[in-house]
């Protein structure tokens, strides 16, 4: 249980709140880089309740800038990508990826104008297909090199989800609870004779185990679940990776969900899926990890139909209200996994509130090289069984 007071400090991500000016302390996922083409160089980007454009210049540089213009707050979504920056479609003014003015139409050429007019712009980069964003105070810290984003010895994809209708913070506690699955995914599915689906986690849980993780290059909450009846086994256990990042085995696949708290009521999640091969063989990848929109989690009666893991989440996700309320929650020893991680964020947000580096910010290239964390691979296994079956 929560006070209201509480739950503000830990759930606004607008600039000047707790928890969103430690957010601004992580690179945020913010787009897959196979969303921006040549056809459609530019992408209009909310996060942490802020409005921006990204672009790729004709250069193949990357810009993430302010979405109104400094000059008259027309919206530079609509403006035009060319050689060297965005050109607002109102009076013509162009910035550069740094958002520097760097072509003022109609002004005096001496004009100081043009070294006063900048572009609210953050640093971004690409690595392994997703674009990301860094909103916190400079210098950047290194963007985490996670295995799954370099391996080589399988397939990627990027699948992005509708946008979830409520607070990031309530998918990341989802993620710290590892007792939902009987029920909320392979109950569900049973019921709707998509059993097959769900049959990993239909099983009973014996025992939980929860473990704060305090790495020097990722903190967080590693889940662990021991399961019982005909089918027993001891889950080596998967983690969700502070502050908003799940990394969990699924089937075949090592899943890494990346959660872009869009504003205090929305959330976009990013699954970004790599499928090794049992060989261990590179393969050739793509100059693009492709993606794919995944369909409305709801039906056309607004209902959400159930037929999916995503439908089932975002139905607890946003059932629980725009922000739920913590005061009236009953917390159990299921739950142990939940209070660990309000913990750890309570303790980072007083940890910047302090002038302190919060835990998992990434500095020396030593670290960084590729950072591997072990899952579970009964997922996997028990795939390979039904698909002999």
């Amino acid at each position: 249980m929560l006070s209201n007071e509480a739950n503000q400090e830990i759930t606004r991500v607008g600039r000047g709140t707790p928890a969103g000016e430690l957010l601004r302390r992580y690179w945020q996922p913010i787009a897959a880089e196979a969303e921006l083409t040549d056809d459609s160089p530019k992408l209009r980007i909310r996060a942490l309740g802020e409005d921006m454009v990204l672009f790729r210049d004709g250069e193949g540089r990357l810009g993430l800038v302010e979405e109104q213009c400094c000059h008259r707050s027309a919206s530079l979504y609509y403006g035009f990508v060319e050689q060297d920056g965005l050109r607002c479609p109102y009076h013509g003014w162009k910035f550069d990826c740094a958002g520097n003015c760097i072509d003022q139409p109609f002004e005096p050429s001496d004009s100081p104008l043009k070294k006063e007019a900048h572009q609210h712009s953050y640093p971004v980069q690409a690595l392994g297909g997703m674009i990301w964003a860094y909103m916190g105070p400079l210098p950047a810290p290194l963007l985490p090199r996670w295995e799954q984003l370099l391996r080589a010895d399988g397939v990627r994809k990027v699948f992005i989800l509708p946008v979830i209708e409520c607070n990031w913070l309530q998918i990341m506690e989802n993620s710290c609870d590892p007792a939902h699955t009987y029920y909320l995914h392979a109950h569900t599915l049973t019921l709707k004779d998509k059993g097959k689906s769900g049959a990993y986690y239909y099983r009973p849980i014996e025992k939980l185990h929860f473990e704060l993780v305090d790495e020097p290059n990722w903190v967080g909450v590693r889940k662990q679940r021991v399961y019982g009846g005909d089918k027993a086994e001891e889950e080596d256990g998967h983690p969700v990776i502070f502050p908003n990042l799940l990394l969990s085995p699924q089937r075949e696949h090592i899943v890494m969900h990346m959660r872009l708290a869009v504003d205090d009521t929305h959330t976009k999640i990013f699954r970004y899926q790599f499928t090794p091969n049992d060989s261990g063989d590179l393969v050739t990848q793509p100059n693009l990890v492709p993606c794919e929109n995944v369909p409305p989690l709801k039906d056309e009666t607004g209902a959400y139909h159930m037929n999916s893991f995503a439908s089932h989440d975002a139905m607890a996700w946003e059932t629980q209200g725009s922000i739920t309320d913590r005061s009236r929650e009953l917390l159990g020893n299921t739950d142990v996994g939940i209070a660990l991680y309000r913990r750890l964020l309570r303790e980072q947000i007083r940890c910047v509130q302090e002038g302190k580096e919060p835990k998992g910010v990434i500095r020396d290239p030593a670290l960084n090289d590729c950072i591997r964390i072990h899952v579970s691979t009964g997922q996997r296994r028990m795939a390979r069984e039904m698909a002999k079956a």
